[in-house]
This record gives structure tokens, sequence and C-alpha cells, in this order.
């Protein structure tokens, strides 16, 4: 079965298609990482997104159970090197091909990512269309380029109502961006009574739920689409301790004045380098976003840079200079990744517990 590929600019890669047979349009991205690919294609954060994976061979250790970070992926597409046709692994339950077919996602192997991945690097992420290689290429350009790329992605991704993940520790409310399941389970893993609400809760629905701290989710798109999250989050500043990853980052940053760009080709891997601008350390990072906090536009807010990215210099980590919060842009939940930074789940529940003493002290 025969597939193309075709990019906004032109470009045509002719390959073999696998998962599902459609035709699908999205912004067309890479991601560097060597392993974890079933924990990539269920990452909310692409949603909308076809994704190119660098690493020649995808597949090999076939699908498990366990390794999902969502329920439903909202990828728009695989684009791989070499798709395997039979896995091994103790865990395997079924194959790529398989899971694509069953969730409605198209995948094209056998093209040249090498190439693909340098066109994105030199020019920028850009729109791209998977169709049947017979289409009439002039014909599927037209629409293409006539597509508009969705604006509600979150909207998408997020929790239509909220739940409960039960715990006898601290109460945390997790506003739902797109969140991966890695951070729940992080949260889980210290007995947090964990409320998980939408997107779109105001802070008068979140105070009622009397938390101990709110955690700010990973998400996919532009921060900026989501008005009435940086709102909620600017009422809630300095009212209850506050921890933001990837989207609930730059959220963050934009609720205390700060703004936000879209990057050339963004960070999308499991081993970029991260530096702690207090310890001077560096850690290992998995990363995935397309968008990232503005330097210069913190420079009239209460916000101080706490890490920085070594391969180009962008904000990684805030810390706000009053009240107690703080954010980073790349995931210490990992999955998949390094989890040199899961350290900063235990750095939250300090927060809190700090928190609350204090409340004790002043009563």
């Amino acid at each position: 079965m025969k597939r193309q590929l075709i990019l906004d600019d032109g470009t045509i890669f002719i390959g073999k298609g696998f998962g599902a047979d459609k035709e699908t349009i999205g912004e067309v991205v890479f991601n560097t990482s060597m392993t974890g690919y079933q924990e990539i294609l269920s990452d909310p954060s692409y949603c909308g997104q076809m994704v190119t994976l660098t690493y020649p061979l995808i597949g090999n250790y076939g699908i498990n159970r366990d390794d999902f970070e969502s329920i439903t992926p909202a990828i728009k597409a695989f684009i791989v090197r070499e798709e395997a046709d039979f896995p091994s692994n103790w865990r395997n339950e079924s194959t790529l091909d398989e899971l694509l077919k069953v969730k409605g996602i198209p995948g094209i192997s056998g093209i040249d990512t090498r190439k693909l991945t340098r066109i994105i690097r030199q020019h920028g992420t850009m729109k791209g269309i998977i169709c049947d290689a017979a289409a009439d290429v002039n014909e599927t350009l037209g629409k293409l380029r006539g597509t508009s790329l969705a604006t509600d992605q979150v909207e998408q991704v997020s929790t239509k109502t909220p739940y409960a993940s039960p715990g006898r520790g601290f109460r945390v409310v997790l506003m739902d961006f797109g969140m991966k399941h890695g951070i729940l389970r992080e949260l889980n893993k210290r007995d947090c009574d964990v409320v998980v609400v939408p997107y779109h809760t105001s802070a008068e629905e979140i105070r009622r739920l009397q938390p101990d701290g709110i955690m700010l989710s990973n998400g996919p798109g532009d921060p900026k689409d989501v008005p009435e999250a940086i709102q909620t989050i600017r009422e809630l500043v300095g009212e209850i301790p506050l921890f933001g990853i990837c989207l609930g980052h730059q959220l963050f940053a934009l609720a205390c004045g700060g703004d936000s760009f879209k990057m050339k080709f963004g960070h999308r891997g499991g081993n970029h380098p991260v530096k702690d601008l207090r310890s001077g350390k560096v850690a290992l990072t998995s990363q995935n976003h397309g968008y990232a906090v503005d330097e210069k536009s913190l420079a009239d807010t209460r916000l101080e840079v706490t890490h920085i990215a070594i391969n180009d210099g962008t904000v990684e980590g805030l810390k706000h200079l009053d009240y107690p919060a703080f954010t980073v842009q790349y995931h210490p939940e990992a999955s998949p990744g390094p989890e040199d930074s899961n350290y900063l789940f235990d750095d939250f529940l300090t927060l809190m517990e700090e928190e609350k003493k204090g409340e004790l002290t002043n009563a």
C-alpha cells in the first residue's frame, strides 16, 4: 500500500502505508527519542501533529498495556524509516501497525526521515498531508495549503468532567490541559489525593475543592489559545502552592505578565540538557513543546528564571519571587526519557507542607 507525504513547501516523500488507511493533515514535527514510541504516540501534547521519529527502527518491542500516556491517542500520524513487522519483547501484546489501525491513525514508513528532519530543522515545522500515492499532487497540495490547523487542541484532549484519584496525603487539583498519565502516577505514588479537572475550570470552582496544591499539566498547542486557563491561574497564584509542567509552565508565565513565542522546530526528545541556575547542575530531560517563554518579557514580572536549555538558552524553569509557585518546561515524570528531575514532585510536596505549617502557625 503506497502512500505519499506532501509538505506545505511542495516536497514529496513516497513510502509504504501502515496503520489506518485514511488521509490526514497536520503539523509535521520530529522527535529524537531512541525508545518510547508508545508513550510518544499516546501523549496528548501531540494533538494535531504528525510525528517523525528520527530513530530508524520503530515498533521492534511492540505494544503493551502499561506504557500508554492516554487512553485515546490524539496524534495525527506516525512517520518512520522502518516499521517492525515482528516485534519481540516479553511484554508485547500487539504490533504498532495493529494499534494504529484500531485507533484510526495512519502511518508511513520507508521514507528518508533524515532528509525530512533536516528540512524541518532548516525551515521550521510546517503542514503536511499523508494520502494515497495515486492522489493528484497539485490538487492535494491545494487542499493542504487551504486547510487551517486547529487551535482548540486543549479542548479536544482535556477531560470533560472532573474525576478523583484518591489518596490519603495532600489534596492536589490537577488542571488537565492534555495530561500525561505519568504526572498522575507520580502524584499517586506520593499518596496525593488528586482531583483532575477540565482546562476551563474557574478559580472559584477550584477553591471549593479546598486543595493543598495545584498542578498545571502539559498539553498541546499555543498557550495563548487558552485564555480562560490563564485567568484562572492569575486568580490563584499566591493563594495555593502551584507546580506547572510544559504547557502549564507557559500558562503560568502568561498569567504572571510574561509572554511566549512559537519556536522554529521545538524541543521533542529524551536527551535535552537543562541547567539549574541555582545549583549549576545539568540534567538530561524529556521534552515535547513547540512554544517557549520569552525571557525578555519577564523583566517587569516577579518571576525568576531557574533553569535554561543548554542547547539554545531558552527558558526551562521559573519561580515566583513572592509566592509558593514554580514551573518547568520539561517533563520530570519522563515517560519516555530520563528521570533525573523526578525530585521536583518531592519539591512540590515540600512546598505544600511548608505552606500548611505556615497556616497552622498563623492560626
